[in-house]
């Protein structure tokens, strides 16, 4: 099934690009970038086997490719940012979640801007990392440029290895996909670890207040 996915998904952005041009590129980049997965690892590299082709240009897509990304991270950002006060008012009252809020938060102060900036070299994450910039509300000027520079990187990497790769293009997915995996293992697993370790906080919480009661 999830392979089924992966072909409409590239199908869908191969003809977005062969039809929109370098506005394709923008608007599947900044789709991608709006928590949308859409995958960059097939735009870029299309892109850049197009290149080879004299259609594109690689500097230009990842001018364009940034620009796009950019552009789909602020929107992000902004939704993130207007609902801030009431997931802040949601964990306040939620006293099993309250710590780790606070303790994502101190993370994202002390180190948001670091992290956009890797976060948009990583399959997966980058397309997401937004949200929680905006959620925290990390400074915005310095968002906006380390979210461009990372996503410039990324795009000319990708388009580059698409024109190098030339009508090749395509093996490309194979392998970034396995990284997907590979997240998203670490994701699941992340979370049930996390959902293990709540849970015997409340039973521990319920045993204690149980005890105090008695008393």
């Amino acid at each position: 099934m999830f392979s089924e996915i992966l072909s409409a998904a590239a199908a869908f952005v191969l003809s977005v690009i062969k039809k929109g041009g370098y506005v394709g590129v923008f608007v599947l980049m900044a789709l991608e970038s709006c928590n949308i997965p859409i995958p960059s690892e097939i735009i870029m590299p299309f892109s850049g086997f197009l290149a080879t082709q004299k259609i594109f240009n690689l500097l230009i897509l990842a001018i364009i490719g940034g620009l796009g990304n950019l552009f789909g991270s602020l929107i992000s950002y902004a939704i993130a940012f207007k609902l801030k006060d009431n997931l802040k008012k949601f964990f306040v009252k939620s006293r099993f979640f309250y710590h780790d809020y606070l303790s994502a938060e101190r993370f994202f102060l002390k180190h948001g801007i670091k992290s956009i900036f890797w976060a948009r070299l990583l399959p997966i994450v980058r397309t997401f990392i937004s949200f929680p910039a905006g959620i925290f509300k990390v400074q915005i000027k310095k968002f906006i440029i380390y979210t461009f520079i990372g996503a410039f990187f990324w795009s000319y990497f990708l388009a580059y290895l698409g024109y190098y790769l030339g009508e090749r293009w395509d093996v490309l997915g194979q392998y970034f996909h396995k990284f997907d995996y590979l997240i998203v293992a670490l994701f699941i697993l992340g979370v049930i670890y996390y959902i293990i370790k709540k849970i015997k906080e409340i039973k521990k919480y319920t045993k204690s207040s149980k005890n105090n009661t008695q008393l």
